[in-house]
């Protein structure tokens, strides 16, 4: 090997050198795939392979499959980062509807506001009865109102299966 200094120049003429089909069986066989197991991943033959790795082998300066392996990473590494993944950005900021303590929409939210605010937030189907900051008392309310009508939905069916148990047994 050369001095420090002039390696990543040297490494940067390598990576750059490597086509797409020799870096994706350098990849493969960075995970101990053989030519036979990386031809069927590519569908390609097992002599394309063989070719396409002794090319890389030979640009890396590599001696065998493994030196190339190894050669092959320290340079993926160091030229092979995404810079800015799109999916990972953020969309510009727009405004968000939010609620005063009132209870209403601000006057610049209203229906009327332009359309390019962004997408509009539907109501639940119930309203405000879900709400997370409801009071410790209103909770309590809404818990024994649910246990109430659900009680009175058993009793219900089970006048109606004695009915109809009746009605059966003549």
């Amino acid at each position: 090997m050369t001095d420090s200094g002039s390696q990543p120049s040297d490494g940067t003429a390598r990576w750059s050198r490597l086509t797409d089909k020799q870096r994706a069986c350098l990849d493969l066989l960075l995970e101990r795939q053989t030519s036979k197991q990386i031809a069927r991943r590519l569908d390609i033959s097992k002599q394309a392979v063989d070719l396409r790795i002794t090319t890389a082998r030979n640009i890396l300066g590599a001696a065998n499959r493994d030196e190339a392996a190894i050669i092959y990473a320290r340079l993926r590494q160091t030229y092979d980062r995404i810079s800015c993944d799109p999916i990972i950005v953020s969309p510009n900021p727009g405004l968000v509807p939010s609620r005063v303590p009132d209870g209403s929409l601000p006057e610049a939210m209203h229906e009327s506001a332009s359309p390019t605010e962004g997408p509009r937030v539907s109501n639940p189907p119930f309203g405000d009865f879900w709400r997370p900051d409801h009071t410790r008392i209103r909770r309590v309310w809404l818990m024994a109102t649910m246990l109430v009508a659900l009680a009175l939905l058993i009793l219900t069916g089970l006048a109606i299966a004695q009915a109809l148990t009746r009605l059966i047994s003549g």
